[in-house]
């Protein structure tokens, strides 16, 4: 087979196979290397495949298998609200922690939302990258982790699952029993694309436009009035969080409603979220700040997870951490707010 030909054949696989090695991993460049490495091997192999089985069985084994190798090698994307007590009113910032390995936002641009392709799939392609998701992932070993994607987001059965894991089909069961066990303690009762069909999408259009508003005005009344009495708000790489409304309005107050800001509708992780520019005076202009992605209860926020950038943070402590125009750029932004 040709090089140009084995390209065609794996394209239409590109973006689920990208979107599932995240769900392993929990990092965006941890997913683009895997599935990198996943399609060197499987270029590498392709002599031996020769069409037995299906495509997309196969590659799912190969990039599955990637992802394995990779995780063994790293410790779980920590999520900041799993990290330690929230922070109480008038607390200071910690130093950011770019040397820990946060769990990173996905853009929903990228998600293949194909049919699901079997019964078996239980989890919709954006439910099972929604941030509770994801970071719940995060707490099972890998192999269930994967076990648990590969049935219940993929939709593929136990047996094509032992085969692409090259184990049997009792050792996939037992697995995903306690894969299952596990993420039951995690996560919400209601999921995220739940709550936005039910709200529709005007309502939720307009509760984005009220927040980037309130943010840009400095409006803390309308901004607090948005929110659930016990939000929670974050910002990796920053590891302090906030808990209820006393300790993030104090927060807001004191830190992001004393600069000028410039927002932008988007969508990560299957939420809605905003793009936030803050104004830099060195610079002269607004610089590329943070994906702020809002987790809703009902028709109000209940988290809001700022994912910040190296351009917010002191230069001693950004070293190693995304650029704002690289984390824009995943998610189709520009650098500067048109």
């Amino acid at each position: 087979m040709r090089e140009d030909e084995f390209s065609g054949l794996v394209a239409a696989y590109r973006a689920e196979l990208r979107a599932h090695c995240y769900r392993m991993l929990g990092s965006v460049q941890d997913a683009e290397d895997a599935l990198q490495e996943a399609l060197v091997r499987a270029w590498k192999g392709i002599d031996r495949f020769q069409g037995r089985g299906a495509v997309r069985s196969w590659l799912y084994s190969i990039a599955t298998n990637t992802a394995l190798d990779i995780a063994g090698h790293r410790s779980r994307r920590e999520f900041a609200v799993d990290m330690g007590t929230a922070a109480g009113p008038g607390a200071e910032l910690d130093p950011p922690l770019t040397d820990l390995p946060w769990l990173e936002p996905y853009p929903d641009q990228w998600l293949a939302l194909s049919p699901q392709p079997s019964p078996e799939a239980r989890y919709e392609q954006r439910e099972s990258v929604e941030l509770a998701f994801a970071a719940a992932l995060q707490h099972l070993p890998p192999l269930q982790r994967a076990v648990l994607l590969l049935r219940e987001v993929v939709g593929f059965s136990a047996v094509e699952t032992a085969s692409q894991l090259d184990t049997s089909v009792s050792s996939v069961t037992s697995a995903l029993q306690r894969a299952r066990v596990a993420l039951q303690t995690r996560l919400p009762a209601r999921s995220q694309q739940s709550t936005l069909r039910m709200l529709g999408d005007q309502h939720t259009r307009d509760l984005v436009q009220r927040y980037a508003d309130a943010m840009e005005r400095g409006d803390i009344e309308t901004l607090v009035g948005l929110l659930t009495q016990d939000v929670t708000w974050s910002m990796p790489p920053v590891p302090t969080w906030f808990l209820g409304l006393e300790s993030v309005r104090d927060f807001l107050v004191s830190y992001p409603l004393a600069d000028r800001w410039k927002h932008r509708p988007t969508r990560a992780n299957g939420q809605l979220a905003v793009a936030g520019y803050r104004y830099d005076e060195d610079d002269g202009g607004f610089i590329p700040a943070s994906i702020d992605v809002l987790t809703l209860e009902g028709d109000k926020i209940a988290a809001v997870t700022g994912f910040l950038t190296r351009e917010l943070l002191s230069p001693e402590n950004a070293d190693g951490w995304v650029s704002g125009a690289a984390l824009f750029k995943r998610f189709g932004l520009p650098a500067t707010p048109p």
